[in-house]
């Protein structure tokens, strides 16, 4: 009968499987180390997208406030007079240049943005809204926004 050494067999079978357990310790580890990376980039981009869709809607109420100021005090009383702070994170600056015909025009040089020849192109408004995130600490990146729109008076 033939002895068969058991020592050897159990330390070599041993150190394969500390091998084998190392490798996956390894692997594990890799995965979870992207993983957190992967989740802390989402979550910037998730606020990064809120205050952008935020400024993004902020800059559409500050045209229609524009034009509800506008209507209430009447043409060219209002320039560059219109800007407000919201919730102390973003700046929003409303810039006012009218459009007028040459002779019916009520506005200041500086308050005119061009002078047409037609009727049919007097008393219009070009409203640029710019929103801009002031706090530094909320947004990992500089978010701005601006929106330039034309409306007839």
């Amino acid at each position: 009968m033939q002895r068969k050494n058991s020592i050897l067999n159990r330390n070599h079978k041993s150190a394969i499987a500390l091998i084998m357990a190392m490798t996956v310790i390894v692997i594990i580890a890799t995965i979870m180390a992207l993983a957190l990376a992967l989740t802390s980039q989402t979550t910037k981009r998730t606020n990064d997208l809120y205050l952008y869709e935020q400024a993004s809607l902020l800059a559409k109420s500050a045209t229609e406030y524009a034009l509800l100021s506008i209507a209430q005090d009447g043409a060219c009383t209002h320039t560059n007079d219109l800007n407000f702070v919201q919730d102390t994170i973003y700046d929003i600056n409303i810039s006012l240049l009218y459009v007028y015909e040459t002779t019916t025009n009520p506005c200041t040089v500086a308050q005119t943005y061009t002078e047409v020849t037609t009727p049919e192109q007097n008393g219009s408004i070009l409203i640029d809204v710019a929103v801009s995130v002031t706090d530094t600490s909320v947004a990992t990146e500089p978010i701005r926004y601006f929106r330039r729109t034309i409306q007839k008076l």
